[in-house]
């Protein structure tokens, strides 16, 4: 018998989906969502996605490689759509036998979806619009991720509790959705369940565990963050389509609005081309990320994090904070 009844039984279409006890993801954080903090949720239950991020083919094949080291359960692999060796990343997952994997940061290029669906592996995929995440599901994406504004690292303009007002009623009886974006405890988690879900997205909640490897000043200024510290970056012009960022307010902020400046003056001259332009502010965030995550820089590098980060008050393994986002939404069900 589970501790948590009514929740698992919620939740199993998701948990069948991913092959684990709880359908609750965690969303991938390029530098934190890796090799520790990937295997300890999966053996806790849940289910960890490395983060590819800007990796290399090699290092991706050494990353998966070192996690299965750590866990024999089901793990995913989050790519992102716009890298230039999208496809030689697939061939990686196919070599390894990932039985999913996770496409990011826009809408998946031509013969993505069926590469990996080739090898066996379930398509899970990002929607901004109900149109475009029907338009994906018929395209052969095995299960959808609503991520709202309230969400950290890259995203987009409307928030959770929209979203999944709009595309749960239309989609959750025959898709398998899961719901992110602004979500740091298990009464939340019931709601959206509740309204269709067939699980979570999580990322802030865990970024700060006992297993994620970021660094002690990473983890300082989240206990300190508020909901009010997590903006969201400007774009500086709209010929220069930026995905906007949500992070701590700091100087790498600022550095940010400088850095698309001096982007667009060469996309203006003709140096780089669009695809470049987009190329190096992707390039900007993730060294930004790596120096406040590894070296611990949180006044110049991205602390990433989403409006939840006021939940996040103190330092908890992974397995203790999958059983209390279970217990909290156990019980805010059997209050029903």
């Amino acid at each position: 018998m589970t501790a948590t009844p009514k929740t698992s039984a919620m939740m199993r279409r998701g948990a069948e989906f991913l092959g684990t006890e709880h359908a609750i993801l965690c969303g991938a954080m390029s530098w934190v969502s890796e090799r520790n903090l990937v295997s300890a949720i999966s053996n806790a239950g849940g289910f960890g996605v490395i983060a590819c991020g800007a990796m290399t083919p090699e290092l991706l094949d050494a990353e998966i490689t070192a996690t299965r080291v750590l866990t024999a359960r089901p793990f995913g692999v989050n790519l992102i759509t716009m890298h230039p060796a999208l496809f030689d990343l697939i061939a990686v997952c196919a070599k390894h036998k990932v039985g999913h994997v996770v496409l990011a940061g826009g809408i998946p290029p031509k013969g993505s979806v069926e590469a990996i669906k080739d090898f066996g592996a379930k398509v899970l995929v990002f929607a901004p619009t109900l149109a475009l995440a029907k338009k994906l599901l018929r395209s052969g994406a095995d299960a959808l991720v609503i991520e709202g504004s309230e969400a950290g690292g890259h995203i987009g303009p409307v928030s959770t509790s929209v979203l999944a007002q709009e595309f749960l009623p239309e989609l959750a009886a025959d898709h398998v959705v899961f719901v992110a974006g602004g979500i740091g405890r298990g009464e939340m988690i019931a709601s959206y369940l509740e309204m269709g879900a067939s699980g979570v997205q999580l990322g802030t909640r865990f970024a700060c565990a006992t297993e994620s490897i970021a660094h002690p000043a990473f983890k300082k200024a989240f206990f300190r963050g508020n909901a009010r510290d997590a903006i969201v970056s400007v774009q500086v012009d709209p010929r220069l389509p930026v995905i906007p960022v949500r992070a701590l307010k700091n100087k790498g902020t600022e550095e940010f609005t400088a850095k698309q400046v001096e982007v667009a003056k060469r996309l203006d001259e003709g140096i780089v081309d669009m695809g470049q332009a987009q190329l190096e502010i992707e390039h900007f965030w993730a060294g930004a990320l790596r120096r406040a995550v590894i070296d611990g820089d949180v006044e110049r590098g991205s602390v990433m994090a989403g409006q939840s980060v006021g939940m996040v008050t103190k330092e908890e393994p992974v397995a203790e904070i999958i059983a209390q986002l279970m217990a909290q939404s156990e019980d805010a069900l059997a209050r029903r």
